[in-house]
Parts: C-alpha cells; structure tokens; sequence
C-alpha cells in the first residue's frame, strides 16, 4: 500500500493511465510559437514529443520575461570562492545573450553546427549557452577540469566547428590554465574545430596560433552590436549535446531538444523542486554537468526565477562560503549533491551557525543516493527540522528527476536513503535483468522506464546503433538505465548504485551504496567508497576505502569500531576483507565515486580513463594504501579482523 497525498495519487494514475494526454496539458505551460499537430510519436527506439511544434528554448528564457514587463527582476548571480559577485538582470542578460548571438554569427556559426564550450560557471559561459540555441547552433559544454584526452574527444565526437574558453579559472585558489588544456587536446587533431576564443581573465597572456585563436573581446566585436534575430525551432532539434559523467569509460553524447526537453525540465523543476517565478535558486553544480544545464541556466529562468551561478570550491575559502551566500542572496531553494553534503559535514555545525540561513524553505539532492547520516546532519544539525531535505534521481539521459518527493504537489513523508516515488508521468520500474518481470518488494533489480516521457534523451549523437542497444535493447521494450534499486511496500524506490557495482557474497547481493552508508554512521567517517574484491571461499568480500574527519586518525581501535558498526548495520553477510585509509577517494568532477578505479587498485589492473577524475592523485593514494595494507597483511602485523559468523560459501545464514 502506497503512502501517497490524494492529489499526488490522481497525478500519477491519470500519467500512467494516458501519459501523452498528459503530457499535453504539461506542455501548454511552456512557451510555443506554433502548437503541435501531433503530441507523440514512438518510432522504436527512438520518439518524438510535440511534432510540429515551434519554439525556442533561449527565446523562452529571455526574451518572453522581458516583453512581459518582467526586465528588471534579477535573473543571474554570479558568485565566485575569491569573493567576486556580478548580478543581471532578465533585461542585461537578454541584451548580453542577443549581442553574443550577434558574434557567433559573425563567426559563421549557423543553425545545426555545433560549439564547444570548455569554462568555468560563469555568466560569460551562461549566456554563451543562451545564445547558441537562440540561433540554433547546438552546444556542448565540457567540465573545466576534464583533461585534454576527455576534452579531445568530446569535441571530436561532437564535430565542434569552435571552441570557447578561458585562459585560466581558479579552484580552491589554484590556478587552472583551461587554455593550455585547449592546445594539448586540440594537438591531437581535430580538424573540425575552425576557431578558438579565449576570455582573458588572468594576468598572463596564454600562446594565441594565429588564424584560429582570437580573444573574447574581439569575438564579440564581430556582431556589430545587439541582433534581434533569433531561430524559430522545430520541437525536436536539438538544443545541446551533453556527454555522461564518466564512471565508465567512453562517454556517450546524449542529445536534448527544444520542445521536449523545455516541458520536461519546467514540469519536473515544479513538481519536484517547486520552483518558482520569485525563487532565489542555488544549484551548486556546474554547467558541465547536466545539472548545470536544466536547473543553474535553463529551467530556472524559463520558470521566472533568479538562479545563482557559483565558480569555485564550495569549501574554499573556508567552510563559510555557501552559508554567507544563502544568508546575503536570500537564497530560497537549494540543489546540491550528497557529495556536497559530506564535504562540508567534515566541518560540523559550527560554520553554519554564524549565518542566518532563515530565507531556505527547501533543499533537494541528486547526483548519488544522500545517505542517511548525511541526510540527518543536514536536516536535523543543520536546519534543525525547519525545512524539508529531499533526495530524487535522474541522469544525464533523462534531462530532469524522475524518481522524487512532489514538494511542488504535496510533500509525502521522507525516508531516509529513499528518493521516494516516481514522479507523475513516469512509468518506472524495478525489474530482474534476466526477463524483465517486476521485482517483489525488498527484491533487487534493475531500474527501467517503460515508456518515454518529454526530457528524456531520443538518441545519442552520431550514435544511434549505441543508443538502441545500451537502452533499449538490454531488456527489451524497456529503457535501460543501469542503476539498481529496490522497491518497498510503499512504492519507495531505494537506490543501491549501479547494476554493475553490486557486490556478491556467498550468493547474497549487497548494494555498494547500502555498505557505504553503514560507514558512514560511524561518527568518525567522512566519506566511503567500497567494491567487491574476489575471494575463493565466499565469491567475494568488501574492499573500502575510508576518509576520516578532521580529528580522527586510523588505529586498531577504530578500525573494529567501524567493522562492527558495518556489522551491525547490514548484518554477517556484510563480509569487510579489508579497510585503507586514504585522504581522497577517487571521484568524476561530478562527484561520483569512480568504483571501478578501486576495483582496478584492488585488482592492479589498469584503471583506463581516468580524464574525468576530480583530484588526479587520489588513484595512486588509493593504490598506495591498498599496497601498504597487503605488505602489513604479509608481516603479520595488520589488526586480526573479527570473523563474521552465520556466512558460508553457499550463502546460507
């Protein structure tokens, strides 16, 4: 029996009893020249929303907010970690987006071409993003962080005629010369990049090769001033290209749409996030991210919102920052990661005590399961029980949430560790991977969509072989989508990582995020990444990786305390072979634990690419305390573990 709000109730049977009916009536709240003349079309695997529809993704943020008398009413604040803060209006920023619209035409950037754009979260980078679907080019923005190697191929697969960047950004005060980056990748031979423009920010002058790179000042001198000109678009060409995080290996490009795209974000940003014409949005992403994308620029300014950008380091220069920017912005929504949350939770409750956090009403996070300590810390130390802390799931291929909390609708009761139920309008599933029949409550599966709903990805660019058979050809008839998860008696949906990052112990089949969680609740944990290591007697047994909070250093003592804190969280089954202890866990710049990095320093494999890491020495710290861990396993002198008992090869308990 599922615990669902009245309304929630009969949103979500009219969305799956007639799911293009109503997603029609969702789409007449988003902007459109010219209606469809059909609402839906499945052509297996691929579909169409809205066909013959006519809008414009850039023109629907901008510039309908600004005929409407609705100008001067902030829509950007940009923040930065050195302390840097500019604000524009919907009027400032519609006028910067038409004069860059304006240069990228002069560039001889036209409908269907695509552009790269590689840097930082700034409103430069924003309203680059703006002005190439207002005239219809198609963007792809690449992390300003990524290695030459993900850069080299992102724009190679994407056939970006140009590259935008700048010559250096800043992270935790370090300087990061993008431009440098843009020559390495582009030595590898691209020869479809044409031009190269690089913003000056930092006091050196980068090499500039003549011919190919110019600077921002004199791009923009190309258009001749504001051009009013925008595309009128057709519901299902694409807006932007954007490529998977990167916890695999090569990156797929998945492509997002003007019409379906726009009425998936602004339905779901409503539902979910509440958001809001009046909000003083903060997502603390990126634009890299998909993130960045749906709710730092489109979303929120399609809803009437003033969304903050931030640049930086959320912890630099010290653990204030993103409590001075709530207090001294107003800020009244929040989406961050749950990698976010335990970064600063490393720092307690104190920081947060010197602001007046008073304007929040709510917080969602996304990006990986918010465990429950950290959802605690958050909801209780924190804000003291004030406002709601929620968690959902969706990906980069899904434009938007699709499992959720309806704030929007009605708030249902949180479980900690749950992204709670499908949203209204997807048809969502958990699944045996064998045959696709439904798992019974407390059963593990897969997580699979049924039908296609308006933001979800129609294809992968210049891929649509890969696209047929990594989503919809897995299980066939259902899309895909690699995470595993279990559904309880209520219809809560509970994540456990990705389908192929469950760990098999004597035939029992725990979640990496289920242990990870487990150490977390030991008080002197700060984060825990964890993979199966093989084992002859048991199949295999858990390898983790643990990073302390300040205050805390490894000892025999501490590393039973979190064994038996493991132990008696998830029971015997939860078979530890071993703890190392190390200063940074590997993880994308989106904050995703990269476990298959440590399960190849388990295995001394070759870790393959690893261009999307955050923090490039966290594999070889990784390594190394994997390799001191087995040379004290050897002398005898590591901590005797406890053996857990009830647990034999053949799983029985």
């Amino acid at each position: 029996m599922e615990v669902v709000n009245p309304i929630v109730a009969r949103w979500r049977k009219e969305g799956l009893e007639d799911p293009v009916s109503f997603w029609a009536r969702a789409a007449e709240q988003a902007f459109w020249f010219r209606t469809w003349d059909d609402p839906f079309v499945w052509e297996p695997p691929t579909f169409r929303w809205f066909v013959g529809g006519l809008t414009n993704l850039s023109y629907a943020a901008l510039d309908r907010h600004v005929s409407a008398g609705q100008g001067g009413r902030a829509a950007l604040i940009a923040e930065t970690e050195w302390g840097e803060r500019r604000t524009f209006t919907y009027a400032q920023l519609w006028r910067f987006v038409r004069r860059l619209a304006a240069s990228l035409r002069g560039l001889g950037i036209r409908r269907g071409d695509r552009i790269g754009i590689y840097m930082p979260t700034c409103p430069e980078a924003i309203a680059l993003m703006l002005a190439a679907t207002r005239i219809g080019a198609i963007h792809i923005v690449v992390f300003a962080g990524f290695g030459a190697g993900a850069l080299a191929d992102r724009l190679s697969m994407a056939g970006a005629r140009a590259v935008f960047t700048a010559d250096v950004t800043w992270r935790r005060g370090r300087e990061v010369r993008l431009k440098e980056i843009v020559d390495q990748a582009l030595a590898s031979g691209i020869p479809s990049v044409e031009h190269v423009v690089v913003l000056r920010r930092g006091p050196n002058e980068p090499p500039m090769t003549p011919g190919r790179d110019l600077w921002w000042d004199d791009f923009v001198a190309l258009g001749n001033g504001q051009d009013d000109r925008y595309e009128v678009m057709e519901s299902n060409e694409p807006a932007f290209i954007l490529a998977t995080s990167g916890t695999t290996a090569k990156p797929k490009l998945a492509i997002h749409t003007h019409g379906p795209y726009q009425v998936g974000i602004t339905s779901t940003g409503r539902w979910c996030h509440g958001l809001r014409a009046g909000d003083v949005w903060w997502a603390t992403s990126d634009i890299g991210w998909i993130v960045g994308h749906s709710y730092i620029v489109y979303a929120p300014l399609l809803l009437g919102a003033t969304t903050i950008a931030f640049e930086g380091a959320l912890d630099h220069p010290s653990p204030e920052t993103p409590y001075r920017i709530i207090e001294e912005n107003g800020v009244t929504g929040i989406f961050t990661s749950p990698t976010a949350v335990r970064l600063l939770m490393k720092y307690g409750t104190e920081p947060a005590r010197r602001y007046d956090l008073s304007s929040v009403e709510r917080i969602v996070c996304a990006g990986e399961v918010l465990n429950p300590p950290a959802w605690e810390w958050l909801q209780k130390d924190v804000f003291q029980n004030r406002i709601p802390v929620i968690d959902h799931w969706w990906q980069t291929e899904t434009g938007g949430p699709v499992v959720g909390n309806p704030y929007g609708i009605a708030l249902l009761p949180i479980k900690p560790g749950s992204a709670s139920l499908p949203l209204p309008g997807m048809d969502v599933a958990v699944v045996r991977p064998e045959d696709g029949t439904p798992c019974q409550p407390g059963e593990r599966g897969v997580v699979v969509i049924r039908r296609p709903f308006p933001g979800l990805t129609p294809g992968l660019w210049g891929e649509p072989e890969r696209y047929a058979r990594d989503y919809w050809q897995r299980i066939p008839g259902l899309y895909f989508t690699g995470d595993a998860a279990s559904v309880d008696e209520d219809g809560y949906l509970w994540f456990a990582g990705r389908a192929d990052e469950i760990i098999k112990i004597a035939d029992h089949r725990i979640g990496t995020i289920e242990v990870e969680s487990a150490f977390l609740r030991h008080p002197a944990v700060a984060e825990a990444g964890v993979t199966g290591r093989p084992d002859p007697l048991r199949g295999e047994v858990i390898s983790a990786f643990i990073t302390l909070k300040q205050g805390y250093q490894p000892t025999p003592e501490l590393e039973r305390e979190l064994i038996e804190t493991v132990r008696r969280e998830l029971g015997p089954v939860a078979v530890i072979g071993e703890l190392n202890f190390v200063r940074a866990l590997p993880k994308t710049r989106s904050g995703k634990i990269m476990r298959r990095v440590l399960k190849a320093v388990i295995l001394d494999r070759d870790p393959g690419d690893i261009s999307t890491i955050e923090e490039e020495g966290s594999v070889e710290e990784a390594r190394a305390a994997w390799l001191q861990l087995k040379e004290m396993l050897r002398v005898g002198v590591y901590l005797e573990q406890p053996q857990p008992t009830g647990v034999d090869a053949s799983g029985g308990n």
